[in-house]
């Protein structure tokens, strides 16, 4: 690789890096043709970038963001392939959780993940997995804020049906009230 190519890597892992919500570093060794490219559409589908990157390149993006921790940088050993989750940052560990289900084997193994500033371990991944995704987030926050109104609503018709069935019953006692007279 020159430096002119080392150059422009690291422009678009830091480009990447930079509109990441969460990164996901994976090692892939061990995985066949077939199988990375499985692993890639099911990223794809998912609006997760996989990438293959040198460990100096992706070291050198991520402290270009200030992003680089000590921890980040032990785990960068060996072969080193990265998920990058945008919208849903705990897309990439549901999709790795459920290849390494189907596949049956212990690769891609996760070597760390970073969510919005907190890095978690390999032994954590069904965790991050069972996150709820920001849809579902978005959604029981609007279905919560929707219970009271739905509440209200129902209260407000309880109330118009009991002052119609008041009226009801006024007028039939007034009504046996006259009969009972004549």
């Amino acid at each position: 690789m020159t430096r002119d190519e080392k150059v422009q890597a690291v422009s678009e892992l830091t480009e990447v890096v930079g509109s990441a919500s969460a990164f996901y570093f994976t090692d892939y060794q061990g995985l066949t043709v077939a199988q990375a490219t499985e692993l890639r559409n099911q990223f794809r589908k998912v609006g997760v970038k996989y990438k293959i990157a040198k460990n100096t390149l992706l070291r050198r993006a991520l402290s270009d963001k200030g992003l680089l921790t000590d921890q980040i940088s032990a785990s960068m050993k060996g072969q080193t392939a990265v998920a990058f989750g945008f919208e849903d940052p705990a897309a990439p560990a549901r999709v790795l959780k459920e290849f390494l289900a189907k596949s049956n084997q212990e690769k891609p193994a996760l070597k760390l993940a970073w969510l919005d500033g907190t890095i978690y371990t390999s032994k954590q991944l069904n965790t991050i997995a069972a996150l709820p995704s920001k849809k579902e987030i978005m959604a029981s926050i609007v279905g919560s804020l929707a219970a009271p109104m739905t509440g209200i609503v129902s209260v407000l018709g309880a109330l118009q049906r009991d002052i119609v069935y008041l009226m009801d019953a006024i007028e039939k006692q007034k009504a046996e009230t006259a009969t009972a007279a004549a």
